[in-house]
């Protein structure tokens, strides 16, 4: 049978992600999986660079995805942030659901070391850029070295929240994720709830005064 000589990028994912779950695992080779699909390897690397760049594609895909979706809900842009970021959250986190075989599989073995896992650097930087979008309230102090750490500081706290409840997610095992869900309204409330904490302003009110004392 001939190899075809047209196939967008979408096919190519969904060609890779039915791949590994019918077989457990990833191709052994570009080729391989290429010629499997009978199409050229060129019309892949015209694409991809490799496997793991595919990957990192496919999870920032699945956020921008749930992004627009959220974004067309005529509803969404009343919201306040909290909401934002929870609907956020449920979309997101359904969309791994519609996936799950695959983003199990695929992070099989990561579990407690999903924050180093290279293949979410364009959904981090993605996610990162919705945070920004949101613009979370931090406390005015008039120093800018200080009002930077604590904006670059909600930023990560935010990421490092949304990895711990991926976590979370792989190990739920209660029917439709309700669990999950039950602990993103949780985790959400209460972290946002710290943002407005009066115990905060006490310890960056000290940073404050600490950092006044150092300069002088």
């Amino acid at each position: 049978m001939p190899k075809k000589n047209k196939i967008s990028d979408s096919e190519i994912i969904t060609f890779y992600m039915e791949y590994v779950v019918e077989h457990q695992s990833k191709p052994d080779s570009v080729e391989d999986f290429c010629q499997l699909y009978q199409f050229e390897d060129a019309i892949f690397y015209e694409y991809f660079r490799s496997f793991k760049d595919l990957e990192k594609t496919i999870y920032n895909l699945l956020f921008q995805n749930s992004l627009v979706t959220l974004k067309q809900t005529p509803e969404y842009h009343s919201f306040i942030k909290k909401d934002k970021l929870l609907s956020l959250y449920y979309t997101f986190f359904e969309n791994l659901a519609l996936n799950q075989e695959f983003v199990k599989l695929n992070l099989k073995g990561f579990e407690n070391q999903l924050k180093a896992l290279s293949v979410f650097s364009r959904f981090k930087r993605s996610f990162i850029g919705f945070i920004d979008e949101l613009n979370l309230e931090t406390i005015s102090l008039n120093v800018e070295i200080i009002e930077t750490i604590q904006k670059k500081t909600i930023k990560e706290s935010a990421w490092i929240q949304l990895l711990f409840t991926m976590k979370f997610w792989l190990d739920d095992s209660s029917e439709d994720f309700e669990k999950t869900d039950i602990f993103i309204e949780k985790s959400i409330n209460t972290s946002m709830e710290l943002i407005d904490t009066k115990s905060l302003h006490n310890i960056i009110d000290l940073a404050k005064f600490l950092y006044k004392e150092k300069v002088k």
